[in-house]
């Protein structure tokens, strides 16, 4: 299994962010997972995990994956197997998997992701960054496992899974500062959470009406957004 984990991890596809290596590595059930891996220009101290929205793709972060290599870390934007297409890009995990699944289905690619980041980016610190259903994920994975993050930031996250408490009952367990945010009018939504967390919390309301999920950082009105999450990041993940 090792042997084939570290074929999967050096595959090379086309690309749809430019500079970036398209790889792929192993879940835990044999799925195989699609990434996009960008380093930024000289040495880095951090890598940022990416994962996308429902019915998107790692194209969600096409334009989010150059800003955040700008501020010096590498990135890795994830298709995970609860998913369709962004931007023109196809989820392939999708397409392993047989077709998209529920958005719980879709923690192993996550946690092979932020395993991925640890073992092959030149990197000390791993952030993830969850979008929509992955925003909830996010916090879940990095209560359960302190490897998960060292940094969560999470946009839009909700109760999406079936249950009304199955991220509220896991956060307090967060160990890894945090960041959480969303449109103006979803804030309620995760409230909640940051008042049940006991690592430090970064919360950020915009002062426009906001958009959903991590689209926050691209487009009309993420000017806002990307003051607040730089504040966030040049705290608690180190770039260079």
């Amino acid at each position: 299994m090792k042997k084939l984990l570290t074929a999967l991890s050096i595959v090379l596809l086309s690309t749809s962010l430019a500079g970036a290596k398209t790889v792929q590595f192993e879940a835990s059930d044999g799925v195989t997972v699609t990434a996009d891996f960008k380093e930024p220009d000289g040495s880095y101290k951090s890598v940022v995990v990416l994962f996308h929205m429902a019915g998107a793709s790692r194209g969600e972060y096409t334009n989010i994956s150059k800003r955040l290599n700008t501020l010096g870390y590498a990135t890795l934007a994830v298709d995970q197997r609860s998913g369709g297409s962004f931007n023109g890009v196809r989820n392939e995990t999708v397409r392993s998997a047989g077709g998209s699944t529920d958005y719980v289905g879709a923690i192993p690619d996550l946690v092979a992701a932020s395993h991925w980041a640890r073992k092959n980016a030149s990197a000390s610190h791993v952030g993830v960054l969850g979008s929509s259903y992955s925003a909830g994920l996010v916090l879940v994975l990095s209560a359960q496992d302190r490897k998960f993050a060292d940094a969560v930031m999470s946009f839009s996250p909700g109760e999406y899974y079936g249950s009304k408490n199955y991220v509220a009952k896991k956060v307090g367990d967060i160990k890894a500062p945090t960041f959480l945010t969303s449109a103006r009018g979803e804030a309620r939504q995760w409230q909640k959470f940051a008042g049940r967390i006991g690592s430090p919390v970064v919360g950020f309301i915009p002062k426009g009406s906001g958009r959903h999920g991590a689209s926050s950082l691209d487009g009309n009105g993420a000017a806002e957004y990307w003051v607040a999450l730089e504040g966030f990041l040049g705290r608690y993940l180190p770039a260079k």
